[in-house]
Formats: structure tokens, C-alpha cells, sequence
């Protein structure tokens, strides 16, 4: 297959899909037309449509392209050149062909290696019907691939075969050099679905349709099949063509059809689609428009709050009839006092009726609900719970409690809808109505149905603190996740981060210090997470004051996650602190820090203050800061020499007088470390920096003092100023 283009021979190889052969087809055709227009040897008018050539082997008219389509064709024979640059005729083809083969028998008889016997019978050509074998029709299809007829034949010898893969193979090239023959396209489509390839059968649905664009069939067909791939876009483009091609005497199917895509726009969250196809609809067959279609025109209208478009759906489609009844009299005051009435004639459905009150709740005409509500609570919640609780929730967005209570519940003492979001609701609308009590327990209630609902577990704080139960205030805001999930669970921290912030809150206000300390801990591990692990810093928990509390502590190098460990947490961290500081900026961040450094020093842990901040230290948000980094050593400066920690104190002073050499406070710092660290080391830093700073007084007096002490009396005198 010397002659087949790279792409084609990749394709019968079985290396690349029909959809790639054709992408890289085009690609290399676009190149070589730009390349030959580049050159001027092919003008824009001259250039043939070759769109439907597999091979690279297509024929031009001009003197250079003859020379490409040599090289390209030199796998074939000369007379089937000749023949396709339309030198000769077919018939002189076939007589030049003929001719060659009985010299190459005669040739290979001479030299004995092919008997009279042997002899295959090669009558057949690319337009001949005879099929003798695969390799014969190989070799017609590589001297002729312009013609369909020799790969429809491979296809056919493969079938028998029972190799249908390679069967399919051979149609779709066939069927590419003959693409209108649009059943053939929609037979390869059907046979790629065979073999569970449907992104092949939907490329042969788009050839089909391609020549038949208003083929109704073929757009369904393929509409599904995008379905199945999950390309909701594509399948309701193909719908919407299909919706465009009806015609009106197919009214049923349109409705139909419109009916399927606006619940499928509804389901991926387009409520704009969705009502524009229904209201589509509804304008061009009113007399086909049935319960359900008011159904889903009302839900979604009401989904996107159009509750007046929503009312007039129903009354113009379902029979119900609104009316405005003015009460006797002529007085301007008789007149204001209208009132709404409402008439349902039999049949319609409780699903309709449900949505009218939705609608009429949320446009403030509540005249008519009673003798509706009077309807609904005979329904068994049981079975039409779900419509409980629509209208219950449309009370409660307009604050009317008291209506949505009775509702809420007799649906939480039902077993089927005895559920947290029911019980959410039914503990919101007690709380507005003041019943704090009761809404405590719904709210309890909640919690122990779905733990993890963060906004349920903070109401229910709030209340308990309110009703003086400061314990289980506290107890409903214990550590929703457990340590490893916060490692590798974003949204978990994001939801624990926000509970702790709640928790520290109440515990600062109720006094309980090492509480407090503990929550302001845990959430600045959230963040500093890989920063402790570079400062060999730990959090523990440990119960040596008597109550179980966390701290910090200073571990050796040993017991960090080894480089593996630390990498996989760095990229989950990566995660984490982008969740962490949406939640909080970094400058709350910071205050947080200050709280914790503060908290610590009240209650006398300073060496846990130091730790913190060598951690805050190793975190580079921090650390970049410069103003922040200047802060954070006079804290740990600070928190040094209360701990009686002089040689960690030295490190920060040291940096601190070089820095700002002309400060006295800073040198009466300097000197009340140097003298309790029972260290000299300090004697050649200041003589160092008196070679840089010869003026500076409080360097003299040092100097001096640090030489009389040494027993050098000379240089002591040397230093002494005046001297």
C-alpha cells in the first residue's frame, strides 16, 4: 500500500479512528494547497475539490503537481497513472494492463516460480464484479483508491470473513469516496453502535446529514446518541432543528418533543431554555396543550420566580377561574375593599392546584387559599408530602409562619417525609415564631440527621447559649471531620474552618482560655500546616493540666513525613489554602495569629508561643511581609525572654541592634539578655560592629564593660569615653 497517504495506512492498520484519518486528511490537503499557492502554481480557480480522497495521491493540472503526484503514486503501476492524470483512456487502460501482467507471468514462468497452474485469474479491475480473493482486491484497491468499489468488495470479503472490524473499516473508506449515498451512512452508524462505538456513529450521522439536512430521522438518531455521550448541548441543537422541520400537522409530536426538552433544559439548570421551548409550544398549538404541559410551564416559571406568568398559565389552560368581587356600595373606602374568588371546576389535577397557591402566596392574594388549604390537608402527607412542603416554603418566603407551621408539622410526624430538610424548616419557622424551645429541639433534630450541616449546628448553638445552656451551646459546635479528612478534604476544612470560628467566638465569651487557645490552634494548623513541618513544630493533644487540651511541641527532624509524604501534602495543601483564605483574607488571618500569640503569653505558655512563631516564620505569606516579619521577631523576641530563653533571644536581638544600630532601647535589650545567657559570644560581635559603627556610644560602653570583665584593663580604659 506504497501509495496510500500516511493517515490512510495508520487507519487500515487499525492505529488511529475515521474521525482522526479525516482530521489529519484535511490538514495534510489544506498544506499542500497552501504550499502550491505559495509557489503560484496553482491559482484559487484552479483548485480542485478533492475533499472526498483518502488518499495522498490526488491528481492536479499543473506541471509541479505532477512531479508530487509521481513520487506520492510510485507504488502504482504507470498505466493506472496515465490513466488517473487523464492521459489515457479506461480502455486503453485495461489493454496496457493486460498486456504488463501477461509479461510479469511470462517472466516469472521462465524463471519457474509460478506454475500454468498456479496461475491466479486477474481478470478482475477496479470496475470488474468478479471477487477472487482478499489479496486480489488489496491490490486493485491500491492501484485504483479513488474508486469505492474495490473497498466495498475487501468489506464484504472481511464480513464473510467474520472480521467486522476490519469490515467496518473498509465501508467507512468506501462510503468516504461515495458520501452521498446517504442509507449507507446511516448503515455504517448502526454497525458502529454494534460495536459500542458511538462517537463513530454519531460522525457518520453528521455525513448523512450532511447531503439530508432535513432528514428528521437522522437528526433524532444522532440527538440521542450525543445524549448518551453527555454533550447535553449538542443533543438539544439537533432537538431544536428538529423542532424547526415539523410541521404543523405533527402537532402531538412537537409537544412531545418540546416537552422532553424543556425537563432536560430543567434538569441542567437552564430555566431560560426551558421556558422559551414551552412557551414555543404553547403559542403554536394551544389545542394540544394538556395538564401536564401546564404543569411544567408553572413549575418552571415558578422556579425562576415568574409567579405571575405562572398564574396565568394555569387559569388560561386549566379552567380555573379567578374573579375580583367588589363588595355594594359606592364610597371610594367600599370599592378598596375587593375580594378574590376562586372557582375549580372537577378534574383538575392536585398538582395544579398546589402550584395556584404557590403562585397566589407569592402575589399576596391569600383570599382564596383556605377553602384550597381545607383541600390539601384532606391529602394523606404521607403520599403528597412533597406538596406540603412546596406551599409550606412558599408561606415561609413571605413570612406568613403562622400558615406554614400546621403544615411543617404533620409532615415531621409523618415516617416518609420525616427528613432533616424537613425538620430545617419546621425549626426556622418556630424560631421566627418565637418558640425558642421547640425550635432548639427541631434544630437538635436536624443535627442528628445530617451531622455535617454546618448552618443547622450554628442555629442551634446560638439557641442554646440564648436559653443559658452554655455547655450544649458548645457541644453542638464539636469537630465535624476527623484529622485525616481535613488534610485531604478542601471542602471539608472549608466547613470545619467556619465551625471553629463560631466555637472560638462562644468560648472567649464564656472565659474558657484554654478553649479558646485550642480552636485558635487547630484553625492556624489548618493553615500552617507544611510551615510546622519546616519549623519541626507539632500539635498534640495531652491531658497533663488535668483536662485533655492541644499544644505545641518541638520534635526532631526524624518524625516529619519523609519527602514523598510531604510532597503529596504539599499539593493537597495547594487545594486546601485557597479554600482557607476564602474563608478568612489574609489580614484576619494575621489577627488570628495575634490572638493565639497573645492567648498563649496570658496563660504563661511561652516556649508554645516561640514554636508558633517559628512556624508563622517558615510561612512565606508572612515572611515576604516585611512589616509582618519585623512584628513577628519582636514577638518571639519578647516571648524568648519570658520563657528565660536568652540564646534564642540573642539570635533575635543580635539582628535587631545591627539593624538599628542608633537605638538605646534596643542595646538595654541587648545587654539584659547578654547578661543572663551566661554566654561570651556576644564580645565579638560588638567589637565587630564597633569596626563598622566607631562613634556609637553604647558600643563604647559594651566594648568597655565586656574588656574589664575579660581582664583586659588597657583595652577597658581604651574604650571608657573621655578617655
Amino acid at each position: 500500500m506504497s501509495g496510500f497517504s500516511p493517515e490512510l495506512i495508520d487507519y487500515l492498520e487499525g492505529k488511529i479512528s475515521f474521525e482522526e484519518f479525516e482530521r489529519r486528511r484535511e490538514e495534510r490537503k489544506t498544506r499542500e494547497k497552501k504550499s502550491l499557492q505559495e509557489k503560484g502554481k496553482l491559482s484559487a480557480e484552479e483548485n480542485p475539490d478533492d475533499s472526498e480522497v483518502p488518499s495522498s495521491s490526488g491528481i492536479e493540472s499543473t506541471k509541479s503537481q505532477d512531479k508530487d503526484a509521481n513520487e506520492d503514486m510510485s507504488g502504482f503501476s504507470p498505466e493506472l497513472i496515465d490513466y488517473l492524470e487523464g492521459k489515457i483512456s479506461f480502455e486503453e487502460f485495461e489493454r496496457r494492463r493486460e498486456e504488463r501482467k501477461t509479461r510479469e507471468k511470462k517472466s516469472l514462468q521462465e524463471k519457474g516460480k509460478l506454475s500454468a497452474e498456479e496461475n491466479p485469474d486477474d481478470s478482475e479491475v477496479p470496475s470488474s464484479s468478479g471477487i477472487e480473493s482478499t489479496k486480489s482486491q488489496d491490490k486493485d484497491a491500491n492501484e485504483a483508491p479513488l474508486a469505492y468499489e474495490p473497498f466495498s468488495t475487501l468489506a464484504m470479503i472481511y464480513e464473510d470473513q467474520g472480521d467486522m472490524e476490519k469490515s467496518l473499516q473498509f465501508e467507512l473508506i468506501a462510503a468516504h469516496l461515495n458520501p452521498s449515498d446517504t442509507e449507507e451512512w446511516v448503515r455504517l452508524a448502526e454497525m458502529s453502535l454494534e460495536q459500542d462505538n458511538i462517537k463513530q456513529a454519531i460522525f457518520c450521522y453528521t455525513k448523512a446529514l450532511k447531503y439530508e439536512p432535513t432528514n428528521v430521522r437522522y437528526l433524532w438518531e444522532r440527538s440521542s446518541l450525543y445524549e448518551q455521550m453527555g454533550d447535553h448541548k449538542m443533543a438539544m441543537d439537533g432537538y431544536r432543528r428538529i423542532l424547526n422541520l415539523l410541521s404543523p400537522s405533527d402537532g402531538e409530536r412537537f409537544m412531545q418533543l418540546a416537552r422532553d426538552m424543556a425537563k432536560s433544559y430543567y434538569e441542567a439548570n437552564d430555566g431560560t431554555s426551558a421556558i422559551n421551548i414551552i412557551e414555543e409550544a404553547f403559542s403554536k398549538h394551544q389545542g394540544l396543550v394538556s395538564m401536564e404541559d401546564v404543569n411544567i410551564a408553572a413549575e418552571l416559571y415558578i422556579s425562576n420566580k415568574q409567579y405571575d406568568k405562572a398564574l396565568e398559565v394555569i387559569t388560561d389552560f386549566s379552567g380555573i377561574v379567578l374573579q375580583k368581587k367588589t363588595e355594594e356600595g359606592t364610597s371610594e373606602e367600599n370599592k378598596a375593599g375587593e375580594n378574590v374568588t376562586c372557582t375549580i371546576p372537577e378534574g383538575v389535577p392536585i398538582d395544579i392546584m398546589v402550584k395556584l397557591m404557590v403562585c397566589l402566596v407569592h402575589l399576596n392574594i391569600l383570599e382564596p387559599l383556605n377553602p384550597l388549604l381545607t383541600t390539601l390537608v384532606e391529602q394523606n402527607p404521607e403520599d403528597m408530602g412533597d406538596l406540603y412542603l412546596d406551599v409550606a416554603e412558599a408561606f415561609l418566603d413571605v413570612g406568613e409562619y403562622h400558615s406554614a407551621l400546621p403544615l411543617l408539622s404533620a409532615l415531621v410526624c409523618s415516617e416518609r417525609y420525616n427528613l432533616a430538610v424537613v425538620w430545617l424548616r419546621h425549626a426556622e419557622c418556630l424560631k421566627a415564631l418565637g418558640y425558642m424551645e421547640r425550635a432548639a429541639e427541631s434544630y437538635g433534630k436536624v443535627v442528628d440527621l445530617a451531622p455535617l450541616h454546618l448552618d443547622a449546628r450554628i442555629s442551634l448553638s446560638t439557641l442554646q447559649q440564648q436559653l443559658g445552656r452554655p455547655e450544649k451551646a458548645l457541644e453542638a459546635l464539636e469537630p465535624m471531620y476527623d484529622p485525616d479528612t481535613l488534610a485531604q478534604d478542601a471542602n471539608a476544612a472549608q466547613q470545619e474552618l467556619k465551625l471553629l470560628l463560631h466555637r472560638s467566638t462562644l468560648l472567649f465569651s464564656q472565659g474558657k482560655m484554654y478553649g479558646y487557645v485550642d480552636t485558635l490552634l487547630t484553625m492556624l494548623a489548618m493553615l500552617l500546616k507544611v510551615a510546622m513541618n519546616r519549623a519541626q513544630v507539632c500539635l498534640i493533644s495531652s491531658s497533663k493540666s488535668g483536662e485533655r487540651h492541644l499544644y505545641l511541641i518541638k520534635v526532631s527532624r526524624d518524625k516529619i513525613s519523609d519527602n514523598n509524604d510531604q510532597e503529596t501534602a504539599n499539593c493537597d495543601t495547594k487545594a486546601i489554602f485557597a479554600v482557607l483564605t476564602s474563608v478568612l483574607p489574609k489580614d484576619d488571618w494575621w489577627n488570628l495569629l495575634l490572638k493565639a500569640i497573645y492567648s498563649l503569653c496570658d496563660l504563661s505558655r511561652f516556649q508554645e508561643a516561640e514554636l508558633l512563631v517559628d512556624s508563622s516564620l517558615e510561612y512565606y505569606s508572612f515572611y515576604d511581609d516585611r512589616q509582618k516579619r519585623k512584628e513577628l521577631e519582636y514577638f518571639g523576641l519578647s516571648a524568648a525572654i519570658l520563657d528565660k530563653n536568652f540564646r534564642k533571644a540573642y539570635n533575635y536581638i543580635r539582628i535587631m541592634v545591627m539593624e538599628n544600630v542608633n537605638k538605646p532601647q534596643l542595646w538595654n535589650i541587648f545587654n539584659q539578655v547578654t547578661m543572663h545567657s551566661q554566654d561570651v559570644r556576644h564580645h565579638r560581635f560588638c567589637l565587630r560592629l564597633m569596626l563598622k559603627n566607631p562613634d556609637n556610644h553604647a558600643l563604647c560602653v559594651l566594648n568597655g564593660h565586656n574588656a574589664f570583665v575579660s581582664g583586659s584593663f588597657k583595652h577597658a580604659l581604651g574604650k571608657c569615653p573621655g578617655t
